[in-house]
């Protein structure tokens, strides 16, 4: 492990959890079956700067439902890997179909299950709220919680180390 400014220049791609990453984890129970999760705003206009500016993202999540494959659809996410229990295989995956050295790499998580692919990038972060385990393997802890806009703090620092941040926002995406 480098300067952390160093490093995170060299993350050219992002994996996110959904619960308690891009939400809060809360979940409300709706009349079919489905959840329905709160994203916020700004977190989303980062993921799809990222998105025009070239860099693959992938969800990667426990969580099923078609609100999970629409926001992220409509944000341009191509990669969503629902239910997966087994996080590894997905992150593995990911990697593979963009040929993807593991410091290219990161993964924002928050809980248990995402500690094993956080293992396997070379910039593990998570929320300020994630759980003691998750901070421990993490190289660096937002001080946005999740749900709030540690999405929005992490996708920046890289974009803007790599000057892919906006220069006079004349390229402002839609959300």
């Amino acid at each position: 492990m480098g300067n952390f400014k160093e490093d995170i220049a060299k993350v050219r791609a992002f994996a996110f959890d959904v619960d308690g990453v891009f939400t809060d984890g809360s979940l409300s129970v709706g009349l079919d079956t489905d959840f329905i999760r709160t994203y916020y705003a700004r977190d989303g206009f980062a993921v799809v700067t990222a998105i025009k500016r070239g860099y693959p993202v992938a969800i990667i999540t426990g969580g099923r439902g078609e609100s999970i494959t629409r926001r992220f659809g409509l944000m341009g996410v191509k990669d969503i890997y629902l239910g997966s229990n087994e996080k590894l295989g997905a992150i593995t995956d990911f990697m593979q179909k963009y040929n993807l050295k593991p410091e290219e790499v990161m993964y924002v998580g928050d809980d248990i299950p995402d500690i094993a692919p956080m293992q396997v990038v070379g910039m593990a972060v998570c929320p300020s709220d994630a759980a003691v385990e998750v901070k421990a393997v993490s190289r660096y802890v937002s001080g946005f919680p999740g749900g709030r806009g540690c999405v929005r703090d992490v996708v920046e620092q890289v974009l803007r180390a790599r000057d892919h941040w906006f220069d006079g926002f004349t390229d402002v995406p839609s959300v």
